[in-house]
């Protein structure tokens, strides 16, 4: 499993009971909810390929 960087995060109260919301409907903790939503904005965007993955972790 690859290696994963803890950091702080500071979210507006309402996006968060929002985003708390999605994830229970989705089976997934609040924290994979929120990995899946960035990791969907950077593919959809072209900033993230699959096979980068080492080289985006630095």
């Amino acid at each position: 499993m690859a290696k994963k960087k803890p950091f702080v995060l500071r979210i507006d109260p309402e996006i968060l009971k929002a985003v708390e919301k999605w994830a229970a409907d989705e089976f997934r903790s609040v924290n994979g909810q929120l990995e899946w939503i960035i990791s969907k904005a950077l593919k959809e965007t072209g900033r993230y390929k699959k096979g980068n993955n080492q080289q985006n972790q630095k």
